[in-house]
């Protein structure tokens, strides 16, 4: 055992000595990211996603400290989708598809409110359906949303934790020009065979059912 905490605290050693610091971490004596954290107010999100989302936000911001956030203002638009996919040939989906996306903005708390920063986030989840079962559908999509409520919420922090330490956000490479597939169910127009685009996972929504049991279409 002694070996063992030996070899853990030379291999901490040798990352503080190649510059690795943790990112919630102190950047200098003046600089502690975790209080900047604990300083961000969430404004109300709206709905019951909101709510959860905003919880996860509080908790992330401040920590295992008490919640007194006074310098800044954190206001979210966020939104969770949810999409059918694997549709059945009596019409019923065998896989929801639940996609997460959020814009936020840093203001300063003071009598004229500055815009710091602001950034996006997005997040992808799913479950598969139950219809027979109301209430367990009904507990699997809350269940669902809730986790693409902590996992943006861990991404807000994240990116605030940046622009705190650095003061940059990652850069922005744009939208993605994702790929196409034909619809057979819409009509093709003058320009040639109806097309739509593929979800942000690459799979398209609605149109993999199946053609017959044990056999899906390609």
């Amino acid at each position: 055992m002694k070996r063992r905490s030996s070899l853990t605290l030379s291999a901490f050693l040798l990352l503080g000595g190649c510059g690795f610091t943790p990112l919630y971490g102190k950047m200098d004596t003046k600089t502690d990211i975790s209080a900047e954290l604990a300083q961000v107010y969430v404004a109300n999100i709206p709905g019951r996603y909101g709510q959860e989302l905003r919880l996860a936000l509080q908790k992330n911001l401040a920590g295992a400290g008490p919640e007194n956030p006074q310098h800044y203002m954190l206001r979210v638009n966020s939104g969770a989708n949810s999409e059918a996919i694997d549709i059945h040939q009596d019409n019923t989906a065998g896989r929801i598809r639940v996609s997460g996306s959020a814009h936020w903005q840093l203001f300063t708390v003071e009598q004229s409110p500055q815009l710091i920063t602001q950034g996006d986030a997005t997040t992808l989840d799913g479950y598969s359906g139950s219809f027979e079962q109301y209430f367990a559908q009904t507990l699997n999509d809350e269940t669902t949303k809730g986790r693409v409520a902590d996992t943006l919420a861990q991404s807000l922090t994240q990116q605030l934790a940046v622009w705190f330490r650095s003061h940059n956000m990652p850069s922005n490479a744009g939208p993605v020009d994702m790929p196409r597939y034909i619809n057979t169910d819409r009509m093709p127009s003058d320009n040639g065979s109806a097309t739509d685009r593929v979800g942000v996972d690459g799979f398209p929504a609605s149109a993999t059912g199946r053609l017959s049991q044990g056999t899906t279409s390609n």
